[in-house]
C-alpha cells in the first residue's frame, strides 16, 4: 500500500479538487492528523477537499489504481481513532458538504456529512421539527460522522440512536462508484439493507456524502431534575427502578462525584452546593406536549427515588438552569481530559447491570493501580469510563492498564453488554474485539470488508483486530 505520495499523484488530485483545495505542508497535515482520542497524531501525507460526489469518485479511483489509503475525516471529535490517517496516504476531509435541504411536508431532511449537528437540529426546529440524537459534543462533531459511528447522546434513551433516524444515503464506494443505499421512505422490505449497514461502519465501506433524515415533530414542554445520591451504586439501581414503575424519560444521564466535582471547575456559570458524603448524580429529564402528565410523571419519579438514600432533589425552574445543568453534563469529558492523560471506554449493559459493572470497574483499577471517573447515559446502560494516568508511571501506564481494560470488558460482555455503545472501535479498540465476538464473527465481517474494499485502500486498519 502506497502511503508516500508522489509528486505525479499530487498532480492529478489537484486536477480533480484543484489546488487551492489540496495540502501537503506539516501544519495542515497535523491539524488534520488528530480527533480527541487521547494524544494520538497520524497525519496523512496530503490532505485534500473534494466538493462533490464525482470528485471524491475520481479520487478513489485513483487510490485504488495506486493502492494509496484514504480516511474520511469530519469534524474530528471522535474518540476511538476512527479519523486517524494511521498509514498516511490521503485525507480526505468532507467540510465542504454542509448543506441542509428539509422537506416539511415528509418530516425529512436531506443532510450533507459536514453539517454541524447542533446546526441541523436548530434548523429542524425552527421549522417545528425535532432531530433527536444530541451527542455531546453536539456542537462540533458532524452529521457524517454521527452516521459513520452511530452516534446517541443523552436522549437516545427514549428516542433511539443515529441509525433509527437515517432512511437513505448516498455513498461513494471504494471502487470509485456512487449509489443510494435504500429509499425516501419510512418502510423499505426491498433487499438487504446497505443503509443500516453503512451506518456505524466507521468510514470503511463507503464514503457518505448525502444522508436523508428522518424528523419528529417536536415536543414544546420538559422537566429537568439533578438527584444527588449518597451511594453511587444506588444512583445505578434507581436507573431500572424509574423504568419499572413505568416512566421512559427522555434523558436519564449517571455522573459520578469525581466527574461534577472536575466539571465545575472546568466550565464557568455553573454552580452547585453539594454535599461531602455525596457520590453521584442523576441528570433525569421528561419531555412530551402536555404539562400535566409530565408533572404527574415527574411525581411518580420522585417516589422511586425516595426508596434511595438521596440529598434534596434540584428542579431546574427556568430554561436558563436547564441550560446550565446540560452544560454542566456535556462538558464532562472535557473536564476530565483538562485534568489528566487519559484513557475513555465505552461499555454499554443492559442497565439493570450498571452496579455490578460499575463495582466491577472500580475493582479493576485497584487491581490495576488506576483511578477512574465514570459517566454517561444510564438509561440505556451507556458508561463511558475515564481511566486516569494521574502519578502512574509511563511503564504501568503501558503495561497494567491495557490489563484492566481487556477485564473490564470482559465483564461487560459477561453482563450481555458489548464494548461500544456510541464510540466505535476505530483504532484504539479494535484488538479488544475478540473479547464480544468469536473467530466466525470478526472473519464475516472482514468478508464484507473485502467485498466493498477489496484493495483495502478506506481507511485501513480500523476496527478489525491486527491478528485477522
Amino acid at each position: 500500500m502506497e502511503s508516500i505520495i508522489s509528486n505525479e499523484t499530487i498532480s492529478s488530485l489537484q486536477s480533480i479538487v484543484g489546488s487551492q483545495y489540496l495540502f501537503t505542508d506539516d501544519e495542515t497535515r497535523h491539524h488534520y492528523g488528530h480527533d480527541e482520542t487521547e494524544d494520538y497524531n497520524f497525519p496523512p501525507s496530503v490532505v485534500v477537499k473534494p466538493g462533490t460526489a464525482e470528485e471524491i469518485s475520481a479520487i478513489m479511483k485513483l487510490a485504488n489504481e495506486y493502492k494509496m489509503p484514504v480516511v474520511p475525516i469530519g469534524g474530528r471529535t471522535g474518540l476511538s481513532g476512527g479519523a486517524l490517517s494511521i498509514h498516511g496516504g490521503i485525507g480526505l476531509s468532507m467540510e465542504r458538504f454542509n448543506k441542509i435541504e428539509i422537506d416539511e411536508n415528509n418530516l425529512q431532511a436531506i443532510v450533507e456529512p459536514a453539517v454541524i449537528t447542533q446546526v441541523f437540529r436548530e434548523a429542524a426546529f425552527e421549522k417545528g421539527l425535532f432531530y433527536p440524537p444530541d451527542p455531546s459534543s453536539q456542537g462540533s462533531c458532524t452529521i457524517g460522522g454521527n452516521v459513520a459511528e452511530n452516534a446517541g447522546g443523552a436522549r437516545a434513551l427514549k428516542y433511539g440512536v443515529t441509525k433509527d433516524y437515517v432512511l437513505n444515503l448516498q455513498v461513494v464506494l471504494p471502487s470509485g462508484d456512487i449509489i443510494w443505499t435504500g429509499a425516501n421512505t419510512l418502510k423499505n422490505s426491498t433487499g438487504y439493507n446497505l443503509t443500516q449497514l453503512m451506518v456505524g461502519s466507521e468510514g470503511t465501506l463507503g464514503i457518505i456524502t448525502k444522508i436523508v433524515m428522518k424528523l419528529l415533530p417536536k415536543n414544546n414542554h420538559n422537566i429537568l431534575m439533578l438527584v444527588p445520591f449518597f451511594k453511587s451504586a444506588q444512583a445505578c439501581e434507581a436507573v431500572a427502578e424509574i423504568f419499572r414503575a413505568g416512566i421512559v424519560p427522555s434523558a436519564l444521564e449517571f455522573m459520578e462525584r469525581d466527574a461534577i466535582d472536575w466539571t465545575l471547575r472546568f466550565v464557568d456559570g455553573v454552580s452547585l452546593d453539594i454535599k461531602d458524603e455525596v457520590e453521584a448524580h442523576l441528570l433525569i429529564e421528561v419531555d412530551g406536549n402536555y404539562p400535566d402528565v409530565l408533572f404527574a410523571e415527574a411525581e411518580k419519579i420522585m417516589g422511586v427515588l425516595e426508596r434511595f438514600e438521596i440529598d434534596e432533589i434540584l428542579f431546574a425552574d427556568t430554561e436558563d438552569q436547564k441550560n446550565a445543568l446540560w452544560k454542566m453534563r456535556r462538558a464532562v469529558g472535557e473536564a476530565v481530559k483538562s485534568n489528566s492523560v487519559y484513557k475513555e471506554e465505552d461499555t454499554v449493559v443492559p442497565r439493570y447491570e450498571l452496579p455490578r459493572l460499575l463495582e466491577g470497574i472500580k475493582e479493576a483499577g485497584r487491581k490495576y493501580g488506576f483511578k477512574s471517573v465514570c459517566y454517561g447515559h444510564a438509561g440505556d446502560g451507556n458508561l463511558h469510563v475515564n481511566i486516569i494516568k494521574g502519578d502512574m508511571t509511563d511503564e504501568n501506564w503501558q503495561t497494567e492498564v491495557p490489563k484492566g481494560i481487556r477485564e473490564i470488558f470482559e465483564l461487560t460482555v459477561s453482563l450481555k453488554g458489548t464494548l461500544s455503545g456510541e464510540h466505535g472501535i476505530g483504532y484504539v479498540q479494535k484488538n479488544y474485539m475478540d473479547i464480544a465476538f468469536t473467530a466466525g464473527h470478526l472473519h464475516l465481517m472482514k468478508g464484507i470488508k473485502q467485498l466493498f474494499d477489496p484493495n483495502n485502500i478506506l481507511n485501513p486498519g480500523k476496527i478489525l483486530p491486527d491478528n485477522l
